[in-house]
């Protein structure tokens, strides 16, 4: 039974890894989603038939109540909402990983790594780790929702002494592993949760709205590393191959996502080192000037009769809901014979992907979507440029605004097309707090109103 049990975790391992390589194109991505999920199935059924499972009925049970808040939960959620979601069950893993280690602390002899008071020292250090990063994530995603839910300023929010303040608990950490694997004290294993909790509030506190998307794919690292160092404390070596499978991945996306935005990884790490600047750049006064206002007649007329358009959608088209309106309308411009491309900024909305998932969700062909790199260079030949709810990635600032927060930010360089229509609801800043410049210019024409109503309009006009 043990030899098949092995056979089957490695079965799962592969499928996991398998997702991983699908998730990695929009193109694959459902196929790997569905190598996801066999390879759940797979690893839950083998755990469930392993001999050291007792008894069902609690388990069941758990299966029950967490299945049916999730069914509610899936039913109910918006397309918007998914990054706070995403943020919300980063959550739910680290403190999963806090309840498991101190469960194994308290009944050493379930895990067969000891007795209580005499728990092997090698045991003790893979469970203050999983505990201490589980902690750290379970308050840092707990930070991390509030922000993107609204309840706390996306701003950076910083006070003095800040950064010496996280040293000074990450030391105190430390300490505290090595006073519990040679003491087995529970009060330390106490502290270190106590330490850790506080740790993750603070790290990601002072962290500024306009890296959110980093931080989201942080925290997925973390409460995979959580996983891993709790499946070291359960002998679970499917946990241990899956927690590392996602700590790996999710630092490498925000390392992708940190180049991607001229941003220090270590910095985001460390809880926003340096956003200090960054939130007097934020609170600096914006650029002043006169605004051209636009209708849904003009926008049609001018996209039609033009040769190339480029569609920067952002989170202002994910709160209206609006990637349908703006695949009937690529489709009325394309059937005109118009050049229609979608222009994809690294950190568009409020989660890595967010803007590739509404957009398959609309049914766009994948090879009209272009990722930053690829696309920037053709602003400068396109006649149009349509932003829907995109700014911080638009804003000229992140060239020309030294104390800008966003500053060192690579754009989507879309003031270089010939004409720029912008949709916005009204004149507010981005989610950075920083005023766009680029509303300003003399080739940029705000469609005011919500993203969805006006790129209806703005169909109706083009069929009319």
């Amino acid at each position: 039974m043990e030899t098949l049990s092995a056979l089957l975790y490695l079965v799962a391992s592969i499928c996991f890894i398998m997702a991983l390589r699908g998730l990695s194109s929009p193109e694959t991505s459902r196929q790997g989603n569905i190598y996801g999920m066999v390879g759940m199935t797979i690893a839950i059924l083998t755990t469930l038939a392993s001999p050291i499972v007792q008894s069902y009925w609690m388990i069941v049970l758990g299966i029950a109540i967490g299945g049916a808040i999730g069914y509610v939960v899936a039913k109910k959620i918006e397309m918007t909402a998914l990054p706070q979601l995403v943020a919300a069950f980063h959550s739910l893993v680290g403190l999963a990983a806090v309840f498991v280690a101190l469960a194994a602390f308290y009944s050493p002899e379930a895990y067969g790594i000891g007795v209580r008071g005499a728990i092997a020292k090698g045991s003790l250090v893979e469970m203050a780790l999983g505990t201490a990063i589980g902690a750290i994530t379970f308050t840092g995603s707990i930070v991390a929702f509030a922000k993107l839910q609204g309840l706390v300023t996306g701003k950076p929010l910083v006070f003095p002494m800040q950064h010496p303040l996280n040293a000074a608990l990450g030391v105190l950490t430390l300490i505290l592993i090595i006073w519990l694997v040679q003491s087995n004290s529970s009060a330390a294993m106490w502290l270190i949760v106590l330490v850790a909790l506080a740790l993750g509030f603070l790290l990601i506190l002072p962290i500024g709205g306009a890296d959110m998307p980093v931080v989201i794919s942080m925290l997925n690292s973390y409460s995979g590393w959580a996983a891993c160092g709790i499946g070291f404390t359960l002998q679970n070596n499917l946990l241990i191959i899956t927690g590392a499978l996602v700590g790996s991945s999710g630092a490498i996306l925000s390392y992708i996502m940190c180049k991607g935005m001229n941003r220090s990884i270590f910095n985001v790490i460390l809880g926003g080192f340096g956003g200090e600047s960054a939130a007097a750049g934020g609170a600096a006064k914006g650029p002043q000037g006169s605004v051209k206002a636009g209708s849904a007649e003009d926008a049609a007329y001018i996209m039609k009769n033009a040769q190339s358009v480029i569609i920067v959608p952002g989170y202002g088209m994910a709160v209206a809901q609006a990637q349908h309106a703006l695949r009937e309308m690529a489709d009325v411009l394309k059937h005109e014979g118009v050049d229609v491309k979608y222009a994809i900024h690294p950190v568009a909305g409020r989660m890595p992907g967010h803007m590739n998932v509404l957009l398959a969700e609309a049914n766009v062909p994948y090879d009209e979507v272009f990722e930053l790199e690829d696309i920037n260079r053709d602003f400068g030949t396109a006649d149009v440029a349509f932003v829907i709810g995109a700014n911080d990635v638009t804003n000229p600032a992140a060239k020309t605004d030294p104390a800008s927060p966003i500053y060192g930010m690579p754009i989507l360089d879309v003031e270089k097309a010939k004409t720029v229509f912008f949709i916005k609801r009204g004149m507010a800043a981005g989610y950075a707090g920083v005023e766009n410049e680029l509303f300003f210019r003399p080739n940029t024409m705000m469609l005011f109103g919500d993203a969805k109503k006006v790129t209806e309009e703005v169909v109706k006009a083009m069929e009319a």
